[in-house]
């Protein structure tokens, strides 16, 4: 062949391949394409914007690189938005949002004051996000948060979700009606499931294979009721783009399984001792396969299994029943083929909690086996604790799996200020270019409860369509101009403040109020140290009532307003404590008596404070629960889940009782000053007949009185009663001079 020929040849092959390439990629967009639920995206805009719905266009623009896209530019007087999806165009929508309306949508207050003129953007704005996967929720997160939510407050979150980038979502709504129908297949009556199922409070450790039957039986209205509230949140997660991820069996059986097949392999589990053994199904058994094909079946005819993406978590805080190397590797061989016998191109979406949580157990070798098993693409996990104990820097990056770093940041859905704002800008733009970072596919939020905090996390999710750190104190100035629609010095102020005080590290802390009455600066479940000088707290309260009469209006500013003065007031209630403790100690009963008065009226003028805001009413967490109920006999089930988990969190005795306390009004006034005012009266009555006060006899005594709450049925407020800002005024002018006061002696004692 001559040279010329050969150049030919080469040539035509040459447009052969990029015609094929090309034909390869256009088809790819054609598809890519079909998908776009154009529909789904403007009516999320019509849902958060409908004054404004006409002056949005929207178009699908294609992934770049498999990585998802948004645009935003203006023609003709309209805001073009373009994404790959429904959550790029949503992402789009709140980048407009943010950055040219400056507004803001949270949990804890929204604004959404359209400025005059309609803000258009300038040039074109083109994003691309560095994650394959933005992974949100936790499995505690359906009990500290959403145990009671209806659909209404579904679809909010989910157009939430989209707004901030999320196409990751755990969706574990639901499955108790799939089980149910599995193991009455098998044989089971309703007083083996009666045995199993807990009340909805506590399906997280029901799934997790922490505990059974605990505060149940659940009726059968609820497993029909939220069968179809899952529907519709897949269908509408879907049509926006999401993937969420499906539960699937991880070997926790009921009971009876013994009784139903004695010659079942069935081990026991135990969860710290903190209530009756729960049982796990051999990974040597058929049943166990059996079993998940059968859920995974089931499933399939009830929600459809299009995303591929399931969650089943085993052993959670829990040790393994035996812990040779062979049951470990089985036990993880035996959930990924529980999965993908039924679905063949499952992928097992792992939480890593058990590596940090058993740590000690977990070495790096065993989890290396536990993973081995399971096929390299069809595994992700979740770097739960990544935030401040990640596992992925112990285990060589999961060893070749696919893996997420999450942020936890918050336990038992408890709601003080804090937060390493920071860490938080620069950590999780620095793992993208980590050069050990592995097969890192993503970011996640994962706190075991939300609606708290929303400064933590709107800073979190500005990692998803960036990979560059945040240069926090400009953040702020922008995320406050956004948050209450305008610029002003006093919040300003206030937020440097509070990113040097409550935001200036990880760790939460808790208020000695909701303690169980010591005269100890901590008791079970309530540690008070406080990781910043609480004194230096205060100028940001007296600078948000500095803003007060320009911005007392904005949503936002009050329920800052009003957090952060909580949260000072919070703070101060160890020291009115301690004085209490002292006087005691000095046998100053005098004294003990007008200490313990101010003590108690600190958490009376708490609890008002709290009442002028909807987001620290117990009454709604109360009501809503209620809600559920289709008669009397249900709403009572229901209310008394509702007041355990928060308070006791699982019985009269339970070791995790304050675990998941809430600061909220009516709680306050309800129950804790109720128990503080016994503790008083305890004191002061032993007191007076000569005997030592005996802290243990107290403690066994106030469980009585704690477990008659959890029983009963007293209403609380749903509304919010008051003005945030004339009440955060009062409570200021109050408490501020005394506040200092109590804190310049302390340190001048130090």
């Amino acid at each position: 062949m001559t040279k010329k020929k050969w150049m030919l040849c080469k040539l035509i092959a040459m447009i052969i391949f990029f015609t094929a390439i090309s034909s390869h990629l256009a088809q790819a967009r054609q598809v890519d394409e079909t998908k776009f639920n154009k529909q789904s995206c403007l009516d999320l805009i019509k849902r958060i914007l409908p004054k404004y719905a006409d002056r949005f266009e929207v178009e699908y623009v294609p992934q770049k690189n498999n990585k998802d896209v948004f645009e935003l530019e203006s023609r003709n007087g309209k805001v073009v938005l373009r994404g790959n999806n429904g959550v790029s165009v949503a992402s789009a929508f709140n980048h407009w949002l943010k950055n040219y309306a400056r507004c803001d949508i949270s949990w804890n207050g929204t604004n959404l004051d359209i400025p005059s003129p309609f803000p258009m953007p300038q040039g074109k704005i083109h994003k691309v996000t560095p994650h394959d996967y933005r992974h949100y929720f936790n499995y505690c997160t359906f009990n500290y948060t959403s145990s009671w939510w209806d659909w209404e407050r579904w679809e909010w979150e989910i157009d939430f979700m989209a707004l901030n980038g999320i196409n990751m979502p755990l969706a574990m709504t639901g499955q108790n009606a799939l089980w149910d129908r599995v193991y009455r297949s098998m044989g089971f009556d309703d007083a083996d499931m009666d045995a199993f199922f807990t009340g909805p409070a506590y399906f997280m450790w029901f799934w997790a294979g922490n505990i059974d039957g605990l505060n149940g039986p659940l009726p059968k209205s609820w497993m029909k009721s939220h069968e179809e509230l899952q529907k519709k949140i897949l269908a509408r997660e879907r049509e926006l783009g999401m993937k969420p991820i499906l539960p699937a069996f991880s070997g926790h059986v009921p009971p009876t399984f013994k009784k139903r097949f004695p010659n079942a392999q069935v081990d026991t589990l135990n969860w710290e001792g903190r209530f009756a053994d729960t049982y796990v199904l051999s990974p040597d058994d058929p049943l166990f396969q059996e079993i998940g094909d059968k859920f995974m079946q089931e499933q399939d005819k009830a929600f459809g299994n299009t995303d591929h993406l399931y969650g089943a978590d085993t052993f959670n805080e829990m040790f393994l029943p035996h812990e040779d190397t062979a049951y470990v590797r089985k036990i993880g061989r035996a959930v990924y083929n529980g999965m993908a016998k039924v679905d063949p191109q499952a992928v097992w979406v792992m939480q890593g909690w058990m590596f940090w949580d058993k740590r000690d157990f977990w070495k790096p070798e065993r989890v290396k086996n536990y993973l081995s098993d399971v096929p390299d693409d069809n595994l992700i996990i979740l770097d739960l604790f990544g935030e401040e104990q990640p596992i992925w820097n112990k285990t060589d990056a999961f060893y070749g799996k696919k893996w997420i770093w999450c942020m936890l940041h918050n336990f038992g859905g408890k709601n003080p200020l804090f937060g390493d704002l920071d860490y938080i800008g620069r950590e999780p733009a620095e793992m993208v270019h980590d050069p050990n970072r592995g097969r890192l596919s993503g970011i996640g939020l994962v706190p075991e409860g939300i609606e708290q905090n929303p400064v933590v996390y709107s800073l979190m999710l500005n990692h998803v369509w960036d990979d560059q750190p945040v240069n926090v104190k400009e953040w702020l100035i922008d995320y406050a101009h956004s948050r209450y629609g305008k610029r002003n010095q006093f919040t300003e102020e206030a937020w440097r403040t509070l990113h040097q005080t409550a935001y200036a590290q990880e760790g939460s802390h808790e208020t000695i109020i909701v303690a169980r009455p010591t005269f100890e600066k901590d008791n079970d479940w309530a540690y008070t140290k406080t990781p910043y000088a609480p004194e230096k707290l205060i100028p940001a309260w007296e600078s948000f009532l500095n803003a007060a009469d320009e911005l007392g209006k904005n949503d936002c500013f009050q329920f800052d307003l009003v957090t952060v003065g909580r949260q000072v007031l919070a703070d101060f209630a160890l020291v009115e404590q301690q004085k209490m403790a002292k006087a005691f100690k000095d046998g100053d009963m005098e004294g003990f008596k007008r200490s313990s008065s101010d003590f108690l009226r600190l958490i009376e003028d708490m609890d008002k404070l709290m009442a002028t805001r909807r987001d620290f009413l117990l009454g709604r967490w109360l009501n809503d629960a209620k809600k559920w109920g289709t008669n009397q006999s249900e709403k009572r089930l229901y209310e008394k889940n509702a007041r355990d988990l928060i308070t006791l969190w699982g019985g009269k005795d339970a070791s995790l009782h304050e675990y998941a306390n809430k600061q909220w009004s009516g709680l306050f006034n309800g129950f804790y000053k109720k128990r503080w005012e016994m503790f008083v009266r305890e004191v002061e009555s032993t007191t007076r007949a000569g005997k030592k006060f005996d802290q243990q006899a107290f403690n066994e005594k106030v469980k009585d009185w704690e477990w008659n709450w959890v029983n009963s049925t007293e209403s609380y407020p749903d509304k919010p009663k008051g003005n945030p800002i004339a009440v955060s005024k009062a409570m200021f002018k109050k408490y501020a001079d005394k506040m200092k006061k109590a804190y310049s002696v302390a340190l001048a004692d130090r």
